[in-house]
């Protein structure tokens, strides 16, 4: 296991406060891991200072930006979202020009993205029902954002985080394989991951999700590790490549 670069990190069972207003939070799944809090302080101390200022690698200048470059990044590596977004705002720049956009157009704009068809109409659809149902402006709370098609959990706490620095965490396949290579977290799913992480850290929630995805990316990699430049040598538990089931 390893380390470098500049975002956050994740742990065990708990639950969260958070600076948006949040609807129910994940249910934690019965897992049991054996980490000590005195540990789980160390990581936490450790991800924070190695990662003070973590911040998401996807190119935005708005919320709506943001959304666009979230929903495109599912399966995808943020380098490839950047590369094929400036096109796209050019051509769409508000949900009102999203909400109208040709479909075929769309697709042939994002076709470099993984799931390019399923998320060039999630789009059309995500951004009519914000002109339908929130005046063209994209939601700020954690249902809200649920609401509309194609953002799920994970999606919507992405937006969160970057745009307001909430209080939550989000786990994608970084933060799920880093939760589990520490021993914070045994649970199957990201959702049950997500609760294990925020009943461990409590607070400084938006840094630590942003520090375990770099540090995931770049050092903590899922397959030959830079186990030579990590700062958590002793609290790694094994080199497997953890996925969710």
């Amino acid at each position: 296991m390893c380390a470098l670069s500049n975002k956050k990190l994740a742990n065990p069972k708990s639950s969260t406060q958070s600076k948006t207003p949040q609807s129910k939070k994940p249910q934690s799944n019965k897992s049991k891991t054996t980490i000590k809090p005195s540990d789980i302080d160390t990581i936490k101390t450790r991800f924070l200072s190695h990662y003070p200022n973590a911040k998401t690698e996807l190119v935005y200048a708005n919320t709506y930006q943001l959304l666009v470059c979230v929903m495109l990044s599912a399966q995808c590596t943020d380098k490839r979202v950047n590369i094929v977004t400036p096109a796209l705002f050019a051509s769409y720049p508000t949900p009102a020009a999203l909400s109208q956009a040709n479909i075929d157009e769309l697709k042939e704009v994002i076709k470099s993205v993984s799931f390019f068809n399923n998320k060039a109409t999630n789009l059309i659809k995500m951004a009519t029902q914000v002109m339908d149902r929130f005046g063209g402006e994209i939601p700020t709370t954690q249902e809200e954002l649920k609401s509309l098609a194609g953002v799920g959990q994970k999606t919507a706490n992405v937006v969160l985080i970057e745009s307001q620095e909430a209080n939550v965490m989000a786990v994608d396949t970084h933060c799920f394989r880093v939760a589990h290579r520490l021993g914070l977290s045994n649970a199957k799913s990201p959702l049950d991951t997500e609760a294990d992480l925020t009943n461990a850290f409590r607070d400084n929630l938006a840094t630590l999700h942003q520090a375990f995805v770099l540090f995931g990316r770049y050092i903590c990699k899922a397959v030959k590790p830079l186990c030579q430049q990590c700062f958590l040598q002793e609290f790694c538990l094994s080199k497997s490549n953890f996925k969710p089931a």
